[in-house]
Parts: structure tokens; sequence; C-alpha cells
């Protein structure tokens, strides 16, 4: 009897073995860390899309932004930068006035296009004409402020394409000033482009449209975050304007997790439902750009470009933040001086002026290693001449990733801090250096002795 209960109790242990491995084989899947890359859980439904720093313009995320696409009444974004250049110029003023040609008249009383309403024998200030294109994407007022910069559409949009040449933008393709397509201008399209045409942009060139736009003039998100104002406000011709960028405090898909002050939303059959937006949390702003983005049933919708947005402006706030990689008066390990030619010390110290900072992931800082390049104008055959200063420039910093992708700046060029010589050196007087030279003389002249007799006897 006892050993049946042995076995009984042997059998009962096993058995209670077999039930429990499956239970703790899935605890285990579920309790062991996952390693995923986060940029991979965006899968954002979008054509493209991009995210960075405001201000270095470092990238921090990109989708097939090198492909030129749609890009709407983001456009308007660059006739607000040359605006706002008129403007600094003085060819400009906000209280001008703008008298009606047919052509805008004509396209502000289509109603079916994003419009305020303007009379034909009636004059508008270039500032509420503004305040009409950046909060209602008014696409007449934006055709009036391009006449009044340019004389005519057909010269404005000769005006947009330099002026991308100059802020470095590529692949893209300006044929008018509002983003509409040529075909909605009933005829009235400017000169030289296509009936049916229309402007494209890589979401890279979008993103870094916006960046020089709030580098340069800043002033803009003050009209941008204005969620809803009354164009001419106690006239006939009175019309709530409500701005698109429905991510606005208090508007329908207000983002909660930091402040969303701008930029332009765009939308035409051709680049679908996009949006450049801009935030900021903390002392970080980011720029995003998404392009035609769709639901999960592959439909274009307001809240498509607002969700696949919201996505980007997540992952940027929670992932990223601006990290010391090094502080002020970091020397590098391989060389922490160089030579002097002439001077009264045969070595100069050199170190980093400032702090080495990025808008990285912080758990990837260890991944980046400063790296020094030395201007090859002033350190010629690794030796500096003197007299030198301190604090006089000799190089810059790169940062170095050991693994993984870094996306580098929206403008191309490489964020860098100085570095500096740690004190100054006097340039040797005339009788010194000629002590040095004979001494070097004769120096290389037994050297020579030296190794000739040596060879003697080897």
């Amino acid at each position: 009897m006892a050993e049946v209960l042995e076995v009984k109790s042997v059998w009962n242990k096993a058995l209670v073995r077999w039930l429990l491995l499956p239970i703790l084989m899935v605890s285990m899947v579920v309790t062991q860390p996952v390693s995923t890359d986060a940029e991979e859980s965006l899968k954002l439904l979008v054509d493209s899309a991009i995210l960075i720093d405001a201000d270095t313009g470092k990238i921090l995320y990109e989708q097939n932004a090198d492909t030129a696409v749609g890009i709407a009444s983001m456009t308007k974004m660059m006739t607000e930068y040359l605006l706002f250049e008129a403007i600094e110029n003085g060819t400009v003023k906000w209280d001008q006035q703008y008298t009606m040609t047919e052509s805008t008249y004509k396209i502000s009383q289509d109603r079916r296009l994003s419009n305020v309403p303007l009379r034909r024998d009636d004059s508008y200030s270039i500032e509420e004409l503004y305040e009409a294109m950046a909060i209602y994407s008014a696409n007449a007022a934006t055709m009036a402020i391009a006449e009044t910069i340019a004389g005519t559409e057909t010269e404005f949009v000769n005006m947009m394409n330099k002026k991308a040449q100059e802020l470095g933008l590529v692949d893209y393709k300006f044929v008018n000033s509002t983003g509409l397509n040529n075909a909605d201008l009933q005829g009235m399209h400017p000169q030289g482009t296509d009936a049916n045409d229309e402007n494209v942009m890589p979401a890279k060139s979008v993103a870094k449209l916006a960046f020089h736009l709030l580098k340069d003039y800043p002033e803009v998100l003050k009209t941008t975050s204005i969620p809803s104002k009354v164009f001419r406000e106690g006239t006939p011709d009175a019309i709530k304007m409500d701005n698109w960028n429905f991510m606005l405090p208090e508007l329908v898909y207000a983002y909660k997790g930091a402040k969303v002050d701008g930029l332009k939303t765009g939308t035409t059959d051709f680049a679908g439902h996009s949006f450049t937006g801009t935030a900021e949390k903390d002392g970080l702003r980011v720029i995003s750009v998404v392009t035609k983005a769709v639901d999960s049933k592959g439909e274009g919708s307001y809240k498509a470009r607002f969700d696949a947005t919201s996505a980007l402006f997540n992952y940027g706030f929670a992932q990223f933040s601006k990290v010391e990689i090094a502080p002020a008066g970091y020397e590098f390990k391989n060389q922490k001086s160089i030579s002097v030619s002439k001077g009264k010390e045969s070595q100069v110290g050199i170190a980093v002026k400032e702090p080495i900072e990025m808008v990285i992931k912080p758990k990837e800082k260890e991944l980046y290693t400063p790296k020094l390049v030395l201007d090859e104008k002033k350190v010629k055959e690794g030796s500096i001449e003197a007299a030198i200063k301190k604090d006089e420039v000799i190089g810059h910093v790169e940062l170095v990733k050991s693994e993984g992708t870094d996306y580098g700046y929206i403008t191309g060029e490489v964020k860098s801090t100085d570095v500096v010589t740690t004190e100054t050196v006097e340039r040797a007087n005339w009788f010194s250096l000629g002590l040095r030279a004979i001494g070097d003389f004769f120096g290389k002249l037994w050297n020579g002795t030296t190794d000739f007799v040596g060879g003697l006897f080897n």
C-alpha cells in the first residue's frame, strides 16, 4: 500500500510539473525584456515623414523622407518666408494696402477653395491678408501677397524657386504661391507652368524650409498659434477663420503632451492630407512633417494626419532630450596638446571650449565619441606657429556614433563645438630662434654622423 501511495505521489508531482511547464514558459516570454527599435514601432501610415530638433536641425526620425511628393498648402511656408524677408528689407510694409486684381478677385469668390471673400472695389492691408493665409490658408489672400512682393505671381514663383535653392532645398518644384493644383486657378496659373501641375518637394526639404522659417522669423508662431479669428470683423464681409491645425490647444485634435503652435496644413487630391507641425516641451522644440496620411482602412483624413503627427511628437518627447556628451574644457585622451613652432614654448594645450551637446536618446550617450578635427589652415603638419592667444580656435569636434543609425542634420552640416588653445604662447625673439636653428642644425648633423658611423660597424 505504501508503494502504491509513493507511486501516486511521484506521479502527482510529475503531473504538476507538466501542467506548470506551459505556464512557466509563457511567464518567461512575458517577463523577458523585448529589445525593439522604437522607430520600427511607429508604423506611420503616410507616404513620408520626418521629425527634427528645431534648434539644431538634428534629424530624429525619417521615413521615405527623400522622395518628392505633393506638398499642397505647406507651400505657404515659402510665401510666408518671402513676405517676412520683404518686410525685413523694407520693400513691403504690414499696413501697406493691396488693391484687387481680376485674378485674385475671381479666386476669392470660389468658396470650394479655402478663401476669405475679397471685394473687387476694396483694398486690404498686407497684415490682414497674411493672417488669412497663415490661419485660414486663404488662397486668394496668398496670391495677393505674392503680387505685392513680386508684381505678378509668375515672377513670385521664380523668387520661390530661387529662394529654395538658396536655402539648400532639393528636388523641389514651385508652380504657384498657394499649393493649389494649377487646374483650380481657372486658367490664370503662372506663365510657364503646366495647367495641371502642382508643387512638389520631399518631406526632408519641407522640414528644412520650416527649420529656416522658424530660425529666421520665429514671429510666425504668433499667428500660426491663433486657433480662430474673424476676418474684417464688424463689416458685412466678416468671416470666422478657424485654423486648419486642429492640434492647437482647445481644438478638436488638441495635442496634450506639449504646446503645439504651428505650422501649416496642406490638402489636395494629389498631395493627400499632409501637415508640418511644431511643438515645444521642457525646452525641446521639434518640427514634424507627414505627407499623404491615411487611416487603417487606407483612407485619407484630417484625423489621420494629426494621428501620425501625434505619434511623431510622442516619440520625440519620450525618447529624446539634449544630452551633454562632454563638458567644457574636455581634453582628448590621445592629444591634449599640439606642437608650437617659433614659440617660447614647444607645446600648447588644447581643449573643447563649450560643452558638447546633442539631442539624442540618453541611453545612447555612450555610443558617441568626440573626434578632434584640426583646422588645416592653422595647424600645418601637426604644428601651429606662434604667437598664439588663449582661446584661439584651432579646430572643432565631431561626434562619431559607434553603432546604429545617425540621421545627421537637416542642413547637411554637422553642428560642431570649437576646440581652442588653453594658454598663450608668445613668439620667441630672433636671438632665441637663431640659437634654436643652430641647435637644430648641429643636432641633425650629429644624428647623421652617428648613423653613418654606426652603419660602418653593422
